[in-house]
């Protein structure tokens, strides 16, 4: 079961360009759920399958405004949050990895949209968007996670280039992407001011891929290392400095989407456990039919009708009343998050053994949805950025 009842889309956050894609993305998804599931594929040829057929659908289009090639929706030089969330949202329900090739490649396009040049923007954004250049997103270190301001990766100036050294990790599409967007420091100042960002091809010498990661997500994951990796100066996005504003812009575009990737597979675990206890039998009756089933069910859809609202209101924020959701986004990543996990476990509780057989559905979102509440900010950095922007209000 793929396509849920959207009868979310009939809120007021939503125009029927956005009610269409969510129609047309449903039935392709449903046409092509086998290569986007990827059972018993190797994940790199995975991610470079789904990638292409996301490029060959037209999905990736999504990630880019009207000026840079995208669907007109909103203004035309802007992103559509809400369609980037429609599309992880209803991807989320199919397939993990193919929710987050989209995710990848939206944390390589957005900077380039936000702040490249018009030779940055030529060069990348086509291939980006048809499948053919496959992103990463050079941000952690090891000792440098939610702190930014802590990051020790530095780029030395050396005539027309910069020589970039140092070591990320945890990064996705580590050894697949074709190109990284990487911070460094360049140090014009202390702390986060002294960052700066580039767009780093991965043939690029001095550039490797020294350790993969296995987690419980199949994800690729590892560390991206640079050994006096000379980057021309042509590929910094924006000016020396302006790292830190460019990985703020481009996750203030995409954290709501992250919450709508949980809110994907909250909804899918809803419905395979709605499934479930409508048909399976105990004790002469189906388990729906017990009250305790029903306070669960309860809770579940709840559960997932708070996290769709959060989620939507800040993309319908960020798309119509202003630039910045700093704090919109960050309650809809924090709930959305933690709500599904408590949804997926709940529908792990409903089926019982069927809900820890290896490759079961919910056994799949069980593992996938964990990662969320560590990427792209812990829920304990999501209290944190709440907390200061409400105080500092």
């Amino acid at each position: 079961m793929i396509n849920i009842n959207n009868a979310f889309l009939e809120w007021p956050f939503f125009d029927d360009t956005h009610r269409r894609l969510a129609a047309e993305l449903e039935a392709w998804v449903e046409a092509h759920h086998k290569v986007l599931e990827a059972e018993g594929v190797e994940e790199t040829a995975a991610v470079r399958a789904i990638a292409r057929l996301l490029g060959e659908g037209g999905w990736l289009r999504y990630l880019l405004p009207a000026t840079l090639g995208g669907p007109r929706i909103c203004e035309p030089s802007r992103v559509d949050v809400r369609s980037l969330c429609i599309a992880r949202d209803v991807l989320a329900r199919c397939s993990g990895i193919a929710d987050c090739t989209f995710a990848m490649q939206g944390l390589g396009a957005v900077p380039i949209v936000l702040f490249g040049t018009a030779a940055q923007q030529s060069a990348y954004l086509p291939r980006i968007a048809n499948g053919s250049c496959i992103t990463g997103f050079c941000l952690s270190e090891a000792e440098a996670g939610s702190d930014v301001s802590a990051l020790q990766s530095s780029a030395r100036r050396d005539g027309d280039s910069y020589v970039l050294s140092g070591r990320k990790t945890w990064i996705s599409n580590a050894g697949v992407a074709h190109t990284y967007i990487v911070f460094a420091r360049t140090g014009e100042a202390s702390g986060a001011k002294g960052l700066s960002a580039f767009v780093v091809d991965a043939h690029t010498p001095g550039l490797s891929v020294p350790k993969t990661i296995q987690v419980v997500a199949p994800h690729v994951i590892g560390d991206v290392a640079f050994n006096d990796c000379r980057v021309p100066a042509s590929r910094m996005l924006g000016k020396a400095g302006d790292g830190f504003k460019v990985a703020m812009a481009t996750l203030d575009v995409m954290r709501s989407t992250v919450g709508a990737a949980a809110l994907g597979f909250a909804r899918r675990a809803l419905a395979e456990a709605r499934q479930h206890v409508k048909s399976r039998q105990v004790f002469g009756q189906p388990l729906a039919q017990f009250q305790a089933t029903q306070m669960r069910i309860a809770d579940m859809a709840l559960a997932v009708d708070t996290s769709a609202l959060l989620v939507y209101r800040a993309a319908w924020t960020k798309d119509t009343l202003r630039d910045r959701v700093t704090l919109e986004a960050s309650m809809a990543k924090l709930h959305a998050t933690e709500a599904a996990q408590r949804v997926i476990d709940s529908a792990v509780q409903l089926l019982g053994g069927l809900g820890v057989t290896v490759g079961s559905t919910v056994e799949r979102l069980y593992r996938e949805i964990r990662p969320l509440r560590i990427y792209e900010g812990t829920s304990e950095i999501q209290k944190l950025i709440i907390a200061g922007q409400v105080l500092g209000k």
